[in-house]
């Protein structure tokens, strides 16, 4: 009889061990933009009560362990909330949805900012402002050709003067290239090869023999 009541004190006990242990569930699925099925990437996959969750990668994909039981929350922003139940009873070890995020959209209401906290003292700020006078300013006559000078040497090139100078020397680089520019080899005829040629076309003519009478 004591050995019977041993047995089933321990079957008892397991039995309620299996029964308050809930099943790991491997919980994996897809995050999509409404009906698209474009990936949302960076949304998030979490549990509240249990304080635990993760990200959906570039593409959407997200996996998570969670317990049978469990009520998860998937956001992003620009969305609205979408909640999946895991059932306490669920038999397998994996859970896999496709979760389709509908659009939230909020529209704020218009704001304006203004530099002065009333309108009052907005208008008691402009009546008050002071604008400057002739003698504050300096007029051109002032300047000196000293002064102008340096400020051309000084200044920078502007946009279209820069323009100008890069067109020139495209130009001038695609004259050299077709043999119409001139060159260190043409400005040279030492080194143009084709004064080189009549050089030597000359001297087999004979035009630098010496001739009588004449002295070089």
């Amino acid at each position: 009889m004591l050995g019977f009541l041993l047995v089933a004190l321990v079957l008892t006990a397991g039995s309620a061990r299996a029964q308050g242990q809930r099943r790991v569930v491997q919980f994996t699925g897809i995050v999509a933009s409404g009906d698209s099925l474009l990936g949302v990437p960076g949304a998030a996959i979490f549990v509240p009560k249990a304080g635990r969750g993760t990200a959906s990668n570039p593409y959407g994909y997200f996996s998570l362990p969670v317990l049978a039981g469990d009520s998860i929350v998937i956001r992003s922003l620009g969305y609205r909330n979408q909640y999946v139940i895991i059932p306490e009873n669920y038999p397998r070890q994996s859970y896999s949805v496709i979760v389709q995020l509908k659009e939230d959209a909020t529209v704020l209401p218009e704001v304006r900012i203004f530099p002065y906290a009333t309108e009052k003292a907005f208008k008691e700020a402009f009546l008050a402002m002071k604008p400057p006078s002739e003698e504050d300013r300096t007029p051109a006559d002032k300047l000196n050709e000293q002064v102008m000078r340096r400020m051309f040497n000084t200044l920078p090139v502007t946009s279209m003067g820069n323009y100008r100078q890069t067109m020139q020397a495209q130009q001038n680089d695609q004259m050299r290239r077709m043999g119409l520019g001139a060159t260190p080899a043409t400005n040279n005829p030492l080194l143009n090869p084709f004064s080189w040629l009549q050089l030597i076309n000359q001297v087999k003519s004979g035009e630098f023999k010496k001739k009588e009478g004449v002295d070089y």
